[in-house]
């Protein structure tokens, strides 16, 4: 018998438990032991639970408990759950996590403490939620040097754009479609200003390539600036709009990362990622690439990826999953407008004919684009690639020449 708590019974905390419960004999048969929930902390009561008596507001009955092996956070946050999490690595139990915000903040520190003290921290959960993603590149693709990975890592980002692409909804009310149908929280800010894209990329770039990478040194931009003249851009370009966190390393051991939107090509294997499904395409220099695709959230398939993590714990107490990644440092991070890109540009000017004139001598020959329905003095174009900073330091110098910038969107190689 293994006896493990749970902290945190919201969404996900609360599948956990109900995963282990129902499913208790298969997931015996798989770990050779049988799992007991033993605590669930929570600092709200749950009258009439059938697990009312595992409810603890007390952590130090947790810590202090010497049977309890593993501990599952649920909890979501640094505070406090990354004081909580480092307390129990360093009281001799091992830790499992769906917190993409405590892994990508902290996750060096804690792998290792987790090494130090011969303990397992696991995460699966914490990447796009039943999802399988990290065993797969840290275990079935090890062989594999990852030259690139590009991924839909934002269910409800996904669900905005799909909407704005398939029924020319306005952002804003595709937003408040997601609130009531509960995709999207009351503030949805870390979702639609690329946050929770962000702490997912770091995680998969400090997996694959072995170093942290912080969410403060990831250029990060979300959706809320995407309009429904941006989206019909797209489709005349021939692709749509998808907001995509994409690393790469570099000849120079540094790599490039970035959240943002990009125009994505039909022929794209993310094109077609639709709603709130995630795709996460990894690019091994032996595999080619490989996609994986399902819902990046949800109470059970994201429980489904912390039971299994529980079960690793289980089978891995005397001989230790080895997950892990060095501390970053502050030059690792190419700088993203280093990065060579082609752009689209959104503007408006008084004089078209002028204004191409001047666009090309700034940056040179620009695709230029057309919709039905376009306002008087709208244009828009697609730079050739080039480095970002200079793409940007034409554009700043179009403004003085009476070229309005309204919106520039990447264009992606994915």
């Amino acid at each position: 018998m293994v006896e493990i708590a749970v902290m945190g019974y919201g969404t996900v905390g609360s599948g956990v438990v109900e995963v282990l419960d129902k499913h208790a004999d298969s997931i015996a048969g798989r770990a050779k032991e049988q799992i007991r929930v033993k605590y669930i902390l929570d600092l709200r009561d749950f009258p009439g639970s059938p697990y009312e008596r595992s409810f603890t507001k007390s952590f130090d009955a947790i810590l202090n408990d010497p049977d309890v092996h593993i501990v599952v956070e649920v909890m979501g946050g640094l505070h406090p759950a990354f004081d909580y999490v480092k307390k129990c690595l360093e009281n001799g139990k091992s830790v499992v996590t769906s917190n993409k915000e405590l892994v990508a903040a902290k996750g060096a520190e804690l792998l290792e403490l987790a090494q130090k003290n011969n303990l397992n921290f696991l995460f699966e959960a914490s990447v796009g939620g039943g999802i399988p993603i990290i065993r797969p590149i840290s275990q079935c693709l090890a062989a594999n040097d990852v030259v690139e990975i590009a991924g839909i890592l934002n269910g409800t980002t996904n669900f905005i754009l799909t909407k704005m692409i398939r029924e020319k909804t306005t952002f804003d009310d595709t937003l408040a479609l997601a609130q009531k149908l509960g995709y999207a929280e009351r503030n949805p800010a870390a979702d639609v200003e690329g946050m929770d894209a962000c702490r997912k990329i770091c995680i998969l770039a400090s997996l694959a390539y072995g170093k942290h990478v912080y969410p403060e040194q990831v250029h990060t931009e979300g959706i809320s600036q995407i309009r429904l003249e941006d989206v019909e851009y797209a489709d005349v370009w021939g692709g749509v709009i998808k907001l995509i966190g994409q690393v790469k390393m570099m000849d120079s051991g540094k790599i490039q990362v970035i959240v943002c939107p990009m125009f994505l090509s039909r022929d794209s294997q993310l094109a077609n990622v639709d709603d709130v499904f995630n795709g996460i395409l990894v690019r091994g220099d032996s595999t080619g690439d490989v996609v994986f695709y399902g819902k990046g959230a949800g109470k059970f398939p994201t429980a489904s990826a912390v039971v299994a993590d529980v079960i690793d714990c289980v089978k891995h107490f005397k001989a230790r999953k080895y997950l892990y990644w060095d501390e970053g440092s502050p030059d690792y991070v190419e700088d993203y407008l280093e990065n060579h890109v082609a752009m689209y540009v959104r503007a408006v000017t008084e004089d078209e004919t002028l204004a191409f004139k001047n666009i090309e001598n700034q940056l040179g020959a620009v695709d230029r684009l057309t919709r039905k329905g376009s306002k008087p003095g709208e244009i828009a174009f697609v730079t050739k690639k080039s480095p970002e900073k200079e793409i940007r330091k034409a554009l700043e110098a179009l403004s003085g020449l009476g070229v309005q910038i309204q919106n520039t969107i990447r264009i992606g190689e994915v």
